[in-house]
């Protein structure tokens, strides 16, 4: 789940000189000039719709069409490893090897988010991700590719994903105004959904046709991620907004060093109930989620289904997916969060038990549409609601280390659904999880008193107070 954060103040010396700026880089001005733009849509009316928004267009449509290019590869990297080695097992360990590369940079890349230039992150980061997807489809094409290799490549990939997701919520909240980045999560997670509808028939496709082609179509789309980044013209930070310069410039030059700001974001996440609630229990629900996505493909081929079924399948459950997101804001404005969030969860839950019973793959497809159409709003609901608790100050920090919690257990779910499919089948694999997803349901009702920030509006919710002593320590 993505996140993001509001802004500290600090003074200016009112003649200092301003440095020059880094290439590609807006300069102080040009940063002041945002502020004040920012300061006059937050006091005058409406901000206009997002769609009419360069910046954010920009960084849609080039996230967008990496969104594509990853479906494609991500189902095909199971289908390559059960086609060459029969094993769920192996498969699951390739899925590993992507999250684990990603929990090991995840904090790093928040420290660095508000320690560095954010665009240089996320213009290098797909890059290597490029060069990475590359080598994976000169290797398939070889016929040279083994598994130890595979999850090796998929390590790297992973690992530059983590420095970048510590950049992506932060950066967000510079192209959009904050009161539209609950429409903007929405959008993303739509956007996403639809390339992942296209990308899954499209990966099984391109998979039948030649095993190498799906992993050389996501080489590209990260180098239209890349161009989409440098399109932007706004200044992603840190600094630049609310007179914030100064305070990121102290900062970067803390004596503290990048494990202070990582212990500083860990320390936020720990003070607050809600933060810490959805941090452990989405560490959790992560971890089932991944795991049964593997099952799923698992189970299509069990059923009968081909690479191309399995595509189409698993676009099924997408299409739930962009209806969830089509009406994640309006059932948002009808029903209250914690509501929205407990549904889901059982619908969820309900989904497990009837997917291992339906006999035919287009019966599973649409089971997994349903459950889908739910659990999008449920994403909605988390990211929307900790953007507008956490400080800007501390955005990047928060938004890395919630991250690297909701991931701390995801790589563990590929390795223990493939582990109980070899040993129970795939059916009885999927009703195993689904014994602790209903327990993550029953949590949501015994944890009323942590969760009341969900009782209330989105708009009405106010940004959480720092501790004092974490604001002496940053201005130290």
């Amino acid at each position: 789940m993505p996140h993001a954060e509001p802004q500290p103040t600090a003074v200016r010396e009112p003649a200092a000189p301003e440095e020059p700026a880094a290439p590609g880089e807006p300069t102080a001005s040009q940063e002041e000039a945002a502020s004040r733009e920012g300061a006059a849509s937050r006091e005058g009316a409406a901000p206009p719709s997002l769609w009419r928004n360069r910046d954010y267009m920009a960084w849609w449509t080039g996230n967008g069409l990496s969104v594509l290019g990853n479906s494609v590869s991500s189902i095909s990297y199971p289908l390559l490893v059960l086609a060459t080695t029969g094993s769920v097992a192996r498969a699951g360990v390739i899925t590993a090897a992507t999250m684990l590369g990603s929990l090991l940079t995840t904090l790093l890349g928040g420290a660095l988010a508000d320690r560095v230039s954010r665009r240089a992150i996320l213009l290098c980061s797909p890059l290597v991700q490029a060069l990475v997807l590359g080598t994976i489809a000169l290797l398939v094409r070889s016929g040279e590719v083994s598994v130890p290799l595979l999850a090796a490549a998929a390590a790297v990939s992973g690992m530059a994903s983590g420095l970048a997701m510590g950049a992506m919520t932060p950066a967000l909240r510079r192209i959009v105004p904050r009161e539209q980045v609950g429409a903007a999560t929405a959008q993303g997670l739509g956007r996403d959904m639809t390339a992942q509808l296209v990308g899954s028939p499209l990966g099984g496709l391109l998979f039948s046709v030649s095993r190498w082609f799906p992993f050389a179509a996501d080489a590209v789309s990260y180098l239209f991620a890349a161009l989409g980044v440098a399109l932007v013209r706004k200044p992603l930070g840190p600094g630049g907004e609310a007179g914030e310069a100064g305070q990121a410039d102290k900062s970067k030059k803390s004596k503290d060093g990048l494990f202070a700001d990582m212990a500083a974001g860990l320390r936020l996440v720990r003070s607050h109930p809600y933060l810490r609630f959805t941090v452990v229990w989405g560490a959790l629900l992560n971890a089932v989620a991944q795991g049964f996505f593997l099952l799923f493909v698992a189970l299509v081929k069990h059923r009968g289904g081909g690479p191309a079924t399995v595509g189409l399948v698993n676009s099924m459950a997408l299409a739930g997916g962009v209806l969830g997101a089509i009406a994640g804001p309006l059932v948002l404005k009808r029903m209250r969060a914690r509501r929205v969030v407990i549904v889901a969860l059982w619908v969820f839950v309900e989904s497990f038990a009837v997917v291992a019973f339906v006999p035919e793959p287009w019966q599973i497809g649409c089971v997994l549409l349903v459950a889908m159409t739910t659990m999008v709003p449920l994403n909605v609901v988390l990211e929307s609601y900790e953007v507008r608790l956490v400080p800007d100050e501390y955005s990047g920090r928060v938004a890395a280390v919630t991250r690297f919690g909701m991931q701390a257990l995801q790589w563990t779910g590929p390795l223990a659904a493939g582990l109980l499919a070899d040993a129970f089948d795939v059916p009885g694999a999927i009703l195993a999880l689904m014994v602790v997803m209903a327990g993550l349901a029953v949590s949501l009702h015994l944890s009323r008193p942590t969760l009341a920030v969900l009782d209330r509006p989105l708009d009405e919710v106010e940004e959480m107070t720092v501790p004092e002593a974490e604001r002496r320590s940053r201005t130290r």
